[in-house]
């Protein structure tokens, strides 16, 4: 694991905003990216943990502000934008973070179900997307070719995931989306990609992963491990810096060998 320290100062003077920053991988790349000198957007429902994380990163000498948003509801992405580059200035970057997961054998998948997760995994990304996109073209050419969005996708997008049909059909969705983006906003110089994590044990699934079933899908990886949050880090902040000026459209795979 390569310290995050290592890389202190890398991202100075940009803002990054992160969905579904109050808990699991958003709370932990809000931490990750302020060491690395990012003035950080917190975004995400549970206003109460936001507050809290706020906190502990402005105690250790970072700069961030936080902003409720449940991205379900377009009309609240602007304000929350708003709300975050008026403490913080304007954003050059954006990490679509949040996600959920209706867990169920495909046969007993509810329609409400597969709708929700779409809304939030795949709805809300786009939008979140374009908020960024549209406030950094208005900004004029330059500061559009300083813009960095990252869409967290997974692993089981790319391979057979029984009993996560939803999930693994949103997060395929969303590196196509991440695609055609990156092409619609090459001509503004605007870079997208995604991430895709292998399996990493977070607040949505530690309890499965520790499970009988979860021990035996570990089990069944090439290094027989999970992967950890920290391993994201450096990947992350080299998509959102100015390094990555020549990367766009790209899905990147960081899973340990799970998928071999």
């Amino acid at each position: 694991m390569v310290d995050a320290e290592t890389f202190s100062g890398a991202l100075s003077g940009r803002t990054i905003l992160i969905t579904g920053a109050s808990s699991g991988l958003g709370e932990h790349f809000a931490k990750s990216l302020a060491k690395r000198g990012a003035s950080v957007g917190l975004a995400a429902r549970r206003v109460e943990r936001l507050e809290a994380l706020k906190a502990e990163i402005e105690a250790d000498g970072g700069r961030c502000a936080a902003a409720a948003l449940d991205v379900e509801q377009p009309d609240a992405i602007g304000p929350a934008f708003d709300a975050i580059e008026a403490e913080l200035g304007p954003i050059h970057g954006l990490v679509n973070n949040a996600g959920m997961n209706r867990e169920g054998a495909a046969l007993s998948v509810r329609p409400e179900d597969f709708a929700a997760v779409f809304n939030v995994n795949v709805t809300g990304a786009f939008f979140c997307a374009q908020e960024a996109a549209r406030r950094l073209i208005a900004r004029g050419p330059e500061t559009a070719r300083e813009g960095r969005i990252v869409n967290i996708s997974s692993i089981t997008a790319l391979k057979a995931s029984p009993g996560l049909a939803a999930y693994a059909a949103s997060k395929a969705a969303l590196i196509s989306l991440t695609k055609t983006l990156a092409r619609e906003w090459a001509r503004h110089g605007i870079a997208v990609n995604a991430i895709c994590p292998g399996y990493i044990a977070t607040d949505i699934n530690a309890d499965w992963l520790a499970s009988e079933g979860g021990q035996k899908l570990v089990q069944g990886f090439a290094r027989r491990r999970l992967l950890n949050a920290e391993d994201l880090d450096a990947p992350l902040a080299l998509l959102l810096g100015p390094e990555s000026a020549y990367v766009t459209g790209s899905i990147i795979t960081i899973d340990d060998g799970q998928t071999l």
